[in-house]
């Protein structure tokens, strides 16, 4: 069998794999039976076009992992890793899985660091420690530090954080002495807390998160609520809070910000125009 012939068998079959998703109501079936083929060959998605034939071994493999994905566990579990800007971290059972969405909570943390010279920066609720890392990498004159309550997410940022700069602190949010030596001194505060209200449908996949690292309550703010207070204690004036929300949730994570002492408050539209991420500036 020639090159050309097996990277045909492996076209099939990730046809096929595409095919079987697709029929689990898999949003993106063939991406994700590409990236599973290239997870078990051990190359790079772009490369796959390029792959050698699957064996035996390998085949089964993909099988396996095709079959718990149409069970919808989540892709970056199956793969052991998620992406969120410049970086790849590791990801599994025990901690939140990075969504698309916190992209636009990077991109604006980066731009409300501009002119911004050895910034301090914190990130709340960090998890696997992903958006802290990403900050870092951009900003690598900045000091990074990362706060997570959970014990096991605490050990999945640790892993994850492992020889960066990033400083990662076991703390909680909602408790005012969290970071107090940091009191005043932040330049920005970003945060992806837990904001689904309780008992509200979500994904099969969101289900695998860890329930503390999604839902807040009866209405989804009792991690904002006192979130919003830290960042004001923790920002200088003049820096700046870039805060992740449910898009039901836009005027009343404004209302809290500007209660806890933010001005130029604002709202960002994520790509599907959806109202994702709340601004403000600490007078």
């Amino acid at each position: 069998m020639t090159a050309m012939d097996t990277t045909r068998v492996t076209r099939t079959r990730v046809a096929a794999a595409a095919v079987t998703l697709a029929e689990a109501g898999i949003g993106s079936p063939r991406v994700d039976a590409e990236l599973l083929a290239a997870h078990v060959l051990g190359i790079p998605r772009t490369r796959l076009v390029l792959a050698p034939d699957l064996d035996d071994e390998a085949s089964r493999r993909l099988d396996e992992l095709v079959e718990r994905r149409a069970a919808r566990e989540p892709l970056q579990h199956l793969v052991g890793s998620a992406v969120l800007g410049p970086v790849a971290v590791a990801v599994g059972p025990g901690v939140f899985v990075p969504r698309p969405e916190t992209e636009l909570l990077l991109t604006e943390g980066v731009a409300n660091l501009r002119g911004t010279a050895a910034p301090v920066v914190v990130d709340l609720c960090t998890g696997s420690g992903a958006l802290a890392l990403a900050l870092a990498v951009a900003r690598p004159d900045a000091t990074v530090w990362a706060v997570e309550a959970d014990p096991a997410a605490l050990a999945w940022a640790g892993r994850n954080l492992a020889g960066s700069a990033v400083r990662l602190v076991e703390g909680d949010v909602t408790v005012a002495e969290t970071l107090a030596e940091l009191d005043g001194a932040a330049d920005l505060v970003v945060a992806n807390p837990p904001y689904v209200p309780a008992d509200t449908p979500v994904s099969a996949e969101v289900a695998h998160d860890p329930a503390r690292a999604v839902f807040a309550g009866a209405d989804g703010l009792d991690v904002i609520r006192p979130l919003a207070g830290t960042a004001a204690r923790l920002l200088r004036p003049g820096g700046r809070v870039v805060v992740e929300h449910d898009e039901s949730h836009a005027a009343e994570v404004l209302d809290l910000l500007g209660a806890a002492g933010f001005t130029g408050l604002g709202t960002r539209l994520d790509l599907a125009g959806r109202p994702r991420v709340a601004v403000g500036t600490r007078a």
